[in-house]
């Protein structure tokens, strides 16, 4: 590798410079139909990299740098890609990690640097061009030159129709997106590859959202990866027996040329390094029961999953841990994960109730178990059930009553190791104290369990949640901040827990001083329930401070939605998630009053009791789903651009 000096910035060269189309012209004129047709003899090595260091800096040990080189040169352009490398001061060649930021996202300096401090390479990619960190006036960043395949071109990660900003002037799958970041990526690997403190027989790579979806892509693609660990993405479409499944709100599967060269399907049998599968359990950028599905595909024979229970598109600290760990595991040889634990549904039993049975490895070092369960096959507004599993001997096993046989029975559970060795987490902090892996999800459809003569013994239940068991049914965000914490639950949106007609919402809190209390019911979402209006309800209310419980009755009147033109609330039935937050005003004859500046809000402990519903009659079919059609709702693509932008927009205030 040759160092050339201009300016204060170096060029690294691999070779001479040649303005060479990367791709070449479509065969006679066609479209690719497979994978294989897609990528044909593309070689991510082949062209120079044109390495440039825009900025270079010391953190401890560690060096960083602000760098961009060459992707490929495209209808005459070059696209240039702009990326944050770092490395740990070392005598030795080290393991590299790539990665991919998500959606709304940029390449990130913390990114490198959890990286670097645990001992690894770090290079993460600018794929979609946002402004970088660092950046001062003048500063190259990523420029797709005559392509664009940023979210300013955001129609073309669904289709490949052509435009000005195409490859190809037919429709093509190299005219999405998608496509476009995947070999940008793979040529982040060539970067990583030939750098002097990298041993390019030891590349990871790693990516959340639609980084999980190229982590995959390129793990099934690139056989230097070693390792992969992808977060929130990369499951795959619908497939098999979840296509057009009643009430799942998933499309109904449409093979072709996309499931052939764009979707996670086409890539996922190539993948044949160990991988991670990193998600929570209502994730829509990667579904579980897609995952479930689809990885039954997948090459490789070292597996793992990782399901934070209730999250939507977020983990937890003991989940986030294993990704470094299985990048540990499988480049350094520094760590041994257990086996995936072994779980079993058994639906003929004596009692006629299903009974979930699990195995695990290591059954000494089990810090807890966690098996979960679900009737609901809304794979996003589905609400799991603790199984509250017990221990005998070796094996951990729990009944799963079902309220009716029309439903399908969905299972999985967390096993909680002890983390005995040190890490340093994301973001800086220290490790947690436990790390947790999952087993693998079973999904038994209602067929099976009519032809199992399984008995519907569940019944409806009042009593919603007596908090003895904390904030287990529940997903808690800033929790650590007193202003704007909030808890969410998806209980209501389970039958059994659905609200009687004419019943009110009641529940017990403690409030040690004088402040106001925000319940939120979020009706409909992601068109769980067909048909049925949606939108959020609030129900706001002053409390005076005391070491009392103080009691809260809420009927559906009192919940109001914020928009003027929307329809009152009149049925708790379409509930999708139920959540209590801490507000700083309050309603009063219809108009808002600011209760104060109360600088300490609303600090931790909090406690509440017995949510429940008084009063109401149930229906006779109180039973049943709701949702028994399978419609995707039409501002899908919409809903889900707003979830990313609430996913950023929270990752930048929980960092604050």
């Amino acid at each position: 590798m040759r160092y050339s000096k201009i300016g204060s910035v170096l060029l690294f060269l691999c070779g001479p410079v040649v303005a060479q189309e990367s791709l070449p012209p479509l065969r006679d004129g066609k479209a690719p139909t497979t994978l294989a047709e897609l990528w044909g003899n593309y070689d991510p090595r082949k062209e120079p990299l044109e390495a440039q260091v825009v900025r270079e800096w010391k953190e401890g040990d560690s060096t960083y740098r602000s760098v961009v080189f060459t992707i490929g040169t495209f209808k005459g352009k070059k696209s240039r890609l702009a990326a944050f490398y770092a490395f740990p001061k070392s005598d030795k060649k080290l393991p590299a990690i790539l990665q991919v930021h998500g959606g709304g996202q940029r390449a990130s300096v913390e990114s490198v640097k959890h990286s670097a401090d645990n001992g690894y390479v770090g290079l993460s990619i600018n794929w979609g061009g946002n402004e970088m960190e660092r950046m001062e006036k003048g500063d190259p960043n990523t420029d797709w030159g005559a392509l664009d395949a940023t979210q300013k071109h955001n129609d073309h990660y669904s289709g490949g129709k052509p435009d000005a900003k195409t490859l190809d002037d037919i429709e093509s799958p190299r005219n999405n997106n998608w496509f476009l970041l995947v070999l940008a990526a793979r040529r982040g690997l060539t970067f990583l590859e030939q750098q002097p403190e990298v041993d390019p027989a030891r590349l990871g790579v790693t990516g959340h959202s639609m980084g999980g979806k190229i982590t995959v892509d390129v793990a099934g693609i690139d056989k230097r990866v070693k390792a992969a660990v992808p977060s929130c993405g990369g499951a795959g479409g619908v497939s098999g027996k979840l296509s057009g499944m009643p009430g799942s709100g998933l499309a109904a599967e449409n093979p072709g040329v996309w499931a052939n060269t764009i979707d996670d399907l086409a890539y996922i049998p190539g993948v044949t390094c160990p991988i991670l599968f990193m998600a929570p359990s209502n994730d829509f950028a990667g579904p579980f029961d897609n995952m479930t599905e689809n990885w039954t595909k997948i090459g490789s024979r070292d597996v793992r999953h990782v399901i934070a229970p209730h999250l939507n598109h977020r983990g937890l600290p003991e989940t986030e841990i294993c990704g470094i760990l299985w990048f540990d595991q499988n480049l350094k040889g520094a760590f041994a994960f257990p086996k995936t634990p072994e779980l079993t549904v058994t639906l003929k039993t004596a009692s006629g109730i299903p009974r979930v049975t699990l195995k695990t490895d290591r059954p000494d070092e089990v810090v807890e178990v966690d098996l979960y369960y679900s009737v609901d096959p809304h794979c996003l507004t589905r609400f799991w059930r603790d199984a509250e599993a017990k221990r005998n001997g070796d094996l951990w096993a729990a009944d799963c009553p079902v309220l009716g046989r029309d439903q399908p029975l969905y299972a999985y559970a967390n096993v909680s190791y002890g983390l005995k060795t040190e890490r340093v987490g994301y973001r800086g902090g220290k490790a947690p104290s436990a790390f947790i892996i999952s087993s693998k999800e079973a999904i038994v459809y209602p067929e099976e369990l009519k032809r199992a003569g399984v008995n519907a013994t569940d019944k409806p239940s009042r009593l919603i949640d007596d908090f003895s068991r904390g904030w287990r049914d529940w997903f808690r965000l800033e929790w650590g901040n007193p202003h704007v914490w909030v808890a969410t639950t998806r209980k209501l949106k389970d039958p059994k827990w659905r609200g009687p007609a004419g019943s009110k919402l009641v529940f017990d809190v403690k409030c040690p001083d004088d402040n106001v209390i925000s319940v939120v019911a979020d009706l409909n979402g992601w068109g769980a329930f067909p048909g049925k209006p949606g939108g959020s309800y609030e129900f706001r209310k002053p409390l005076t401070g005391s070491p009392d419980w103080q009691t809260v009755s809420i009927t559906l009147e009192e919940l109001k939605s914020a928009k003027p033109d929307a329809p009152a609330m009149t049925s708790w039935d379409t509930i999708t998630e139920l959540s209590f937050r801490r507000v700083k005003s309050y309603l009063k004859d219809g108009q808002e009053v600011n209760f104060g500046a109360d600088a300490q809000g609303w600090k931790a402990p909090r406690d509440f009791r017995n949510l429940r519903w008084e009063g109401g009659v149930y229906n006779t079919d109180a039973a049943a789903p709701v949702a028994a059609t399978d419609i995707v709702p039409k501002n899908l693509d919409e809903t889900i651009q707003k979830e990313i932008k609430k996913s950023v927009e929270l990752e930048k205030r929980e960092r604050q």
